[in-house]
């Protein structure tokens, strides 16, 4: 029978850090010094690693240090390792007792009475509000910028936990001086060749320039634009139009007009999946509970 493999080590993480430190310096004598160790003892303890291991990481020559085959192959594993374990003890201190949160919002989407409700409820803890990009809310939260996001949809949404909290009509946005400025209403064949700005990024796309439309046609392209102020400036010289939601404020120069046939947005808060921070699930129940009014 072939011989079965050895045992997985179980390796000290105190020594995995011993080692990264002398493969950094390349020498035991500055490592042991930036360890605030004796030289002979560091010595040990990386013997003591490469028997954990069974293989030898280091070798020492009359120029210093250098790495063998093997420590070349396991340095940059080392490193991810450690960073590993400072990162999941900190996270999991931070679920334990978290005493910060930082909530992102888009435009208008934040809902200042829950935020008002953790910060009454939780008087300890640091609780601050970020502003983000219409694209920017699953990589803050998956980048740990923010732990909540208040957001529209479309956006990516894997590996996030996601409660829809309202929905909001969707509405027209023309200039002042625009032919469809100050109606009651239109329609999809009110705006059938007005040009709609695009944006880099195929579901914002077809979802804010209903493209296509539900006949099937293609709405009429507009300029591509990365930036909300840019759109603006082409709608208020007249060069096309945009369907926003509705609770977003124009600025002086734009108006909106309801618009019909199209479904409303989604508002939702998008948190990290199997995030236990209670702040984050206290900030979820205030903000479900001041829009249904139960704040029992």
């Amino acid at each position: 029978m072939p011989d079965s493999p050895p045992p997985p080590a179980d390796l000290d993480l105190r020594l995995v850090r011993y080692f990264t430190a002398v493969a950094d310096h390349r020498h035991f004598g500055r490592a042991a010094a930036a360890l605030h160790i004796t030289q002979p003892s560091l010595s040990r303890q990386i013997r003591s690693l490469e028997q954990q291991i069974g293989a030898r990481l280091l070798d020492r020559t009359p120029q210093g240090t250098k790495l063998t085959e093997a420590g070349e192959v396991f340095l940059p594993l080392a490193k991810a390792l450690l960073r590993s374990a400072t990162q999941g003890t900190a996270r999991t201190r931070a679920a334990a007792q978290p005493s910060r949160i930082t909530i992102g919002y888009t435009t208008n989407p934040l809902n200042p009475p829950a935020v008002r409700e953790l910060r009454h409820r939780h008087p300890d803890a640091d609780v601050h509000a970020l502003h983000l990009a219409w694209n920017e809310p699953r990589a803050a939260l998956l980048e740990h910028r923010v732990d909540a996001a208040v957001a529209r949809l479309p956006f990516p949404t894997d590996q996030l936990h996601v409660t829809v909290l309202y929905d909001e009509p969707r509405v027209l946005l023309v200039s002042l001086d625009h032919r469809l400025a100050g109606k009651e209403s239109v329609t999809f064949d009110d705006i059938a060749d007005e040009p709609v700005p695009r944006l880099p990024d195929p579901a914002w796309n077809a979802h804010w320039r209903i493209d296509p439309r539900p006949d099937g046609s293609p709405a009429p392209d507009g300029p591509l634009v990365e930036a909300v102020e840019d759109k603006n400036e082409l709608i208020a010289a007249g060069q096309a139009v945009a369907i926003i939601p509705a609770g977003v404020s124009p600025r002086p120069d734009l108006t909106t007009v309801p618009l019909h046939g199209v479904d409303p947005s989604h508002v939702v808060l998008a948190t990290r999946a199997g995030d236990h921070n209670r702040l984050v699930a206290a900030f979820r129940k205030y903000a479900e509970a001041h829009l249904t009014g139960d704040l029992s």
